[in-house]
């Protein structure tokens, strides 16, 4: 999660969106345009590399499972509802439950899961959370595995890079091979410069070339918050991008305030980039569907869901589940959903349909 804005440079904004009958008429033209293009083979020099794919991260309609209290962890990554005593078919069989409530009560078809040095194929527990990305494919669900740092001391940067290292061949031996997984080398590496970031990432791409480029989702500079200069990097080229960007980082804006704020974060990459950590109170009853209103979190998450539909975005809320006990002792107030149930028979209650309305709208649904 994040914790502090990142800076950026600004970009032109104010540029009317285009409707989104209109956007979406012009994408189908272009996919068969690009289907059509892909058909024809064409001549290059020898041993010219082959194109890269089109990152098109519009397609990730998801929520986060964090743990209880964050996932920065000195120890393996529980996300709530599961429990480190748990075997791999307990964990399977919760999981299929919660992706079944996920898709059920909001439509949602990825979900984003934290790993670390503790919590890979190969160790105790890794072998058990196995259990929560194999039950994905079963319930047509993208996964996004994302390195949080061993613990938050660790200031944003990786505390051993042999360690890391070691984490993800395991993870991608395991499931380099599954299509509906994809990999985040690390949240927010707000330790690095952005030069710095953008260096490690490629070494990272470099050292597993196996991995197709859009199965990676490279984050943003520091807290995630900016996704311009990744994106201007020709070595991350084909990738997707990850952008995080929360209410609680500025003061109060007024909505076209929100949208420009997104905007020059965004630059021109909108179609690369997941927004995937987002999130507003969840607990008080704000009404998310007033246009009018004079809450900040409303117009936040107005235009946090604008932006990601404008600019045919990705969008991965956090929380649903699991998160930061700050400002509630049993619960992050931004958590999505309330888990109930014991056992593997494990159910969610919404917390604010509204909010379901604003990531409905997000995802292309009127």
């Amino acid at each position: 999660m994040s914790h502090l804005p990142s800076q950026s440079s600004p970009r032109t904004v104010g540029r009317p969106a285009p409707s989104p009958h209109r956007r979406h008429a012009v994408r189908g033209l272009l996919a068969a345009l690009l289907t059509a293009a892909i058909a024809v083979p064409v001549a290059g020099p020898a041993g010219a590399s082959p194109a890269l794919p089109a990152a098109d991260a519009a397609g990730f309609k998801g929520v986060n499972w964090a743990v209880p209290g964050d996932n920065f962890v000195e120890g393996p990554v529980v996300p709530e509802g599961l429990a480190e005593s748990d075997s791999y078919r307990v964990v399977k069989a919760k999981a299929r439950r919660i992706y079944r409530e996920f898709k059920r009560t909001s439509g949602a078809d990825t979900v984003r899961l934290p790993i670390n040095t503790h919590s890979v194929p190969g160790t105790r527990w890794g072998d058990a959370y196995a259990g929560a990305v194999d039950a994905a494919a079963g319930a047509g669900f993208k996964v996004i595995l994302s390195y949080w740092e061993d613990d938050a001391a660790s200031g944003g940067r990786i505390d051993d890079m042999a360690a890391f290292d070691t984490m993800w061949d395991s993870v991608i031996d395991a499931y380099g091979a599954r299509p509906n997984v994809y990999f985040e080398p690390m949240n927010e590496p707000h330790g690095y410069s952005a030069a710095d970031w953008a260096d490690i990432v490629a070494d990272w791409i470099s050292d597993r070339p196996r991995v197709p480029r859009n199965r990676i989702i490279v984050s943003g500079s520091g807290y995630n918050g900016d996704v311009t200069s990744v994106c201007a990097d020709d070595r991350l080229d084909g990738t997707h991008l990850s952008l995080h960007l929360y209410a609680f980082q500025f003061g109060e804006k007024t909505y076209d305030e929100w949208i420009s704020e997104f905007d020059k974060r965004i630059g021109d990459c909108g179609e690369r980039t997941v927004l995937d950590e987002f999130g507003a109170p969840m607990d008080d009853g704000r009404d998310y569907n007033d246009a009018s209103g004079d809450d900040n979190f409303v117009r936040y998450l107005r235009a946090a869901t604008e932006t990601v539909r404008a600019h045919d975005m990705g969008a991965v809320y956090w929380p649903a589940l699991g998160g930061k006990h700050t400002y509630r002792p049993d619960h992050d107030w931004y958590s999505l959903y309330a888990l109930e149930g014991s056992g593997t028979d494990l159910t969610l209650r919404v917390r604010n349909t509204t909010a379901i309305d604003r990531l409905a709208y997000a995802w292309g649904r009127d």
